[in-house]
């Protein structure tokens, strides 16, 4: 079988098991989030931490609980690590550093999961299961409500309400991510993902010496890393090393859990708005762009450009063979179309081109099909921003889902797509600009531009993921990325939860004949070529230094 058959038939199989679990899945989500019981467990945790359930907020209070709930987060997370050294199953490990333990601190509670340190060697069994792998949890469970907050402030009417952030934080992670994790925890040991607490041990010779790996909870953290669409790996090589990713089936599988809920909750979506073809509409969006960039990246790593190609079949360099071109391919995409940032091959070994996929994906705003929760909204975001453009062209007043957008509403979603590439953007400058910064670049020219791009537009966009070669245990990296993770994860919230509540306050438009059909085919290319327009207006000078010179030259 050639390379690329393999390749197209992973695709098919891949689009075939997520068309299976896209009705229960979406349909389950939507029921856990409209009931009014509460599970036992749940009502335990409520009492624990001293919260109502019941009690609806608007959107100030429900703000207020995602950045209370994400601070505390970062603080004990961070202490934690400071403190590894005079904790148990420390694996023998000293405490982090206060720069690089702010940095994951940050990234792990922002869902971005960026790693300045090689796992394998710096946290020990607690901070990985008690630290870690808890907010795998949660801050995709956050990143769900906030989703969850701003379909509600579409469906409801005439109240500011948009529902109870604690309630929807403990259902998302009771209901929804923990079962998903088990059973994805399961499958991967079934494939020979490991699932123990063993210390540091000989594994083998390897050049005439001892090679030595500790052990850990590696198949239930994989499983919520990218259930969760996280993507910290519990070693450096993250899920190109065999005891998180060991052969080609776990290797679609893992794929499949990553984009298992983004898409399943456009579903949700139309559920809970009323019009299963609202939920359709930003489906067929979301997979128009993730196909299209799949075979993007395909074509462009397959593409043989000289003798070491033909051999290998394609751009094999920083590649697992177990994968190959193919695999390596999809999981690029997905995990860059989403706030993922696992990966299994490294993304600065490329090509150009390649590379540079992998950066317009994050740049997009992660929305194809995006992170757990954060795709929806962000898509939802550039569907008010599409209808705006078409009220524009035909002289009416832009209405969505039976809500009109006015001034209030589109100077909220203008904020929301303008926070993120200011943040990439203006990092980027700063650490091009500084003498410092630049000496952690392996790499010069448009390549060595690259890897500060990608960084920032990884960190901001809540990614995680990285161009090898960047050393970026600094202390300027490990506080610039922390600050750009929080301010691109909470910042962009605070419109989205802003607008949910103006939503929810109007009363409903009805629709008439001049109201643009919005579950329609033509609405879909209209969203399609807003998203496309707006990402390559605000990033192709950017793209142009680093990849787009580079894919030329090469």
């Amino acid at each position: 079988m050639s390379p690329i058959l393999a390749g197209v038939l992973q695709l098919l199989a891949l689009v075939a098991a997520l068309a299976l679990a896209y009705r229960p899945l979406g349909d389950y989500m939507a029921r856990v989030y409209s009931s009014t019981k509460h599970l036992r467990v749940e009502k335990w945790i409520y009492k624990a931490i001293g919260a109502n359930p019941n009690a609806e907020m608007r959107w100030p209070a429900y703000l207020r609980g995602v950045l209370a709930f994400s601070g505390v987060s970062v603080l004990f997370l961070y202490l934690l690590q400071r403190f590894q050294g005079s904790l148990p199953g420390s694996l023998g490990f000293s405490s982090i550093d206060p720069d690089q333990a702010f940095n994951t601190a940050a990234s792990f509670v922002s869902n971005t999961n960026w790693q300045s340190y090689y796992g394998e060697q710096t946290m020990g069994h607690v901070v990985q299961t008690g630290g870690l792998a808890v907010q795998n949890f949660v801050s995709a469970a956050v990143g769900i409500a906030v989703a969850v907050a701003l379909v509600r402030g579409f469906a409801r009417s005439r109240t500011g309400e948009l529902g109870n952030f604690w309630a929807d934080m403990v259902r998302g992670t009771v209901r929804i991510l923990i079962p998903l994790s088990v059973i994805g925890a399961i499958v991967l040991v079934a494939c020979g993902a490991i699932q123990n607490f063993a210390g540091i041990h000989e594994v083998g010779q390897f050049m005439g010496g001892s090679q030595q790996w500790n052990g850990g909870a590696v198949a239930s953290q994989e499983a919520i890393k990218e259930i969760g669409t996280n993507g910290g790996g519990y070693f450096n090589a993250n899920s190109a090393h065999p005891f998180e990713n060991p052969n080609g089936f776990s290797n679609l599988f893992e794929i499949f859990l990553i984009l298992l809920i983004p898409f399943a909750l456009t579903r949700t979506f139309g559920k809970m708005v009323g019009s299963l073809k609202q939920g359709y509409a930003i489906l067929a969006t979301m997979v128009t762009i993730w196909i299209g960039f799949t075979a993007l990246m395909m074509w462009t790593e397959f593409h043989h450009g000289g003798p070491a190609f033909d051999v290998a079949g394609g751009a094999m360099e920083g590649k697992e063979t177990r994968f190959g071109v193919g695999g390596s391919s999809i999981f690029a995409v997905a995990t860059t179309l989403t706030s993922t940032g696992a990966v299994n091959s490294f993304h600065s070994s490329f090509t150009g081109f390649g590379g540079g996929i992998t950066m317009l994906g994050m740049q997009l705003g992660e929305i194809a099909p995006g992170g757990t929760g954060s795709g929806l909204y962000g898509m939802l975001i550039m569907a008010i921003i599409a209808v705006f453009i078409a009220g524009l062209m035909v002289g009416r007043t832009p209405e969505y889902l039976g809500k009109k957008i006015g001034t209030r509403e589109i100077k909220l979603a203008a904020c929301y797509i303008l926070i993120t590439p200011a943040l990439v953007l203006c990092f980027t400058a700063a650490a091009m600009a500084l003498p410092t910064p630049v000496n952690s670049l392996t790499n010069s020219d448009a390549h060595g531009f690259s890897e500060i791009l990608y960084a920032y537009t990884s960190a901001a966009n809540n990614n995680g993921s990285a161009f090898a070669g960047l050393n970026a245990d600094t202390q300027w990296f490990n506080t610039t990325l922390g600050l750009a993770m929080l301010l691109g994860r909470f910042l962009p919230m605070v419109f989205v939860l802003a607008l949910a509540g103006s939503l929810a306050g109007q009363k409903p438009v009805p629709e008439t004949a001049g109201t643009l059909r919005t579950n329609k085919p033509l609405f879909t290319g209209l969203l399609v070529g807003t998203i496309l327009i707006i990402t390559g207006l605000t990033y192709f000078p950017a793209l142009a230094l680093g990849p787009l010179a580079e894919g030329l030259a090469s």
